[in-house]
């Protein structure tokens, strides 16, 4: 990989609470929150989606459709229905697969390679009907009432929110589309809320199987010294400069905090993509410096705490609002309630990849995750380690689809 360096000044707008984050294609920085329309300068709305800008344009056929969750945020979906040759000689209903994005990016996430070299366009390629969803905080999304980007109201949520809102969302509208059962795909973020929605009972009926790449559920041993500084400024102190409300990293405010950040001993902001992720064996450096190019869509300040609580902490558990008289308030107990992973259902089938170079998805911590799944079926659960895979190699590494992608479709193909 060829190393790139940057200054502190430019890499502010980048160094955005470093844990699970994938930097977005440089030609879509969009936050539905905070650049289109607002100060961009020189950027150009993606006015007709994800399909047009990414997908129809290699020859595939592509829709946008939009979710409404419960709590009345308006999500957008991509939906692969096919591959480029199309059809389908068996004559089945093609089976459905869910992928989902992590936090600061959305769904463009999984389209930054070559259609030879991405996820999805494997899927599609190899009779899957695949959908790409977007959690609220990214591009398009909206609020069906008069709730405005601008209105802290808009970004009072936390990945809570994701686990109980949004995922259940889509997957509702893929099943009830689809009528057929569903396959799952998280990197990082998306696997933390996956773990967790799927502990507590959430999509047991339309679920039908799990594929985790690079997972994050624990965070205790993450070796990325710039994270680790972040989480505890996020826990600590970061309401109080930002409120509940949008994490701009683009913002005034957001730069300051940030080039704190980079001027704590011992962290190391001149390589950006390895202080992050872990140093990945496998990028591609044009691409790399392509979507470099590119900053972090917004998310809300809440959900970032809410992170490096799971950092802090050593547990996957709900938001802490800071006062046991504010939990008893939202949870009825003193205490955030725990996501408790062990109770996965035992017959689910599972695959979970990782990289023995992953800075965020720590061996160590995916051992945990393991430690947890002691009693699942072991029929049900595959492992692969991966030992120069980091946390980026999983989403654009050019030889994903010889080391990953092809045992993720191989996998689905054993559950049909």
């Amino acid at each position: 990989m060829q190393v790139m360096a940057f200054s502190p000044t430019g890499l502010l707008s980048l160094v955005v609470f470093m844990v699970l984050v994938v930097e977005p294609h440089p030609a879509y920085s969009s936050s539905r929150g905070g650049w289109f329309g607002r100060n961009q300068g020189a950027a150009t709305p993606l006015v007709n989606g994800i399909c047009a800008a990414s997908v129809t344009i290699h020859g595939y056929k592509c829709e946008e459709h939009q979710v409404k969750t419960q709590d009345g945020y308006i999500l957008n979906m991509q939906r692969i229905p096919e591959g480029r040759i199309g059809g389908n000689s068996s004559g089945n209903k093609k089976q459905p697969v869910l992928i989902q994005h992590g936090v600061l990016v959305d769904g463009m996430t999984w389209l930054l390679n070559s259609p030879q070299q991405n996820l999805p366009m494997i899927l599609a390629e190899n009779g899957f009907d695949v959908w790409l969803a977007n959690t609220r905080g990214t591009r398009f999304c909206r609020h069906h009432v008069s709730l405005q980007p601008s209105q802290s109201e808009f970004w009072d949520w936390s990945w809570d929110e994701l686990v109980s809102y949004d995922l259940p969302a889509v997957f509702d509208f893929v099943f009830n589309h689809t009528a057929q059962k569903i396959h799952y795909i998280g990197h990082s973020l998306g696997t933390l809320i996956g773990l967790a929605s799927f502990s507590e009972g959430h999509q047991e009926d339309q679920l039908k199987s799990a594929a985790f790449l690079s997972p994050v559920a624990y965070l205790t041993h993450m070796k990325t010294a710039l994270g680790v500084v972040a989480a505890r400024a996020f826990v600590g102190e970061i309401t109080t400069l930002f409120g509940v409300a949008e994490f701009n990293p683009k913002g005034q405010q957001a730069s300051i905090f940030l080039k704190a950040l980079c001027n704590y001993p011992g962290v190391d902001c001149y390589d950006l993509v390895t202080a992050i992720t872990g140093k990945n064996c496998c990028l591609n450096a044009s691409t790399v410096d392509l979507f470099l190019q590119n900053e972090p869509q917004s998310t809300a300040t809440k959900n970032m705490v809410h992170l490096a609580q799971t950092v802090r902490d050593g547990v996957i558990a709900k938001y802490n609002y800071g006062r046991p008289d504010y939990n008893l308030m939202h949870y009825g107990e003193a205490r955030p309630p725990i996501y408790n992973i062990s109770n996965i259902p035992k017959d689910l089938p599972i695959f979970i990849s990782y990289g023995g170079q992953d800075a965020l998805s720590d061996v160590e911590d995916v051992g945990q995750l393991l430690d947890n799944l002691k009693y699942h079926d072991v029929n049900k659960l595959s492992i692969q380690y991966i030992k120069d895979y980091a946390h980026a190699d999983f989403i654009m590494g050019v030889n994903a689809k010889d080391i990953v992608y092809n045992q993720v479709v191989s996998f689905f193909k054993n559950q049909q």
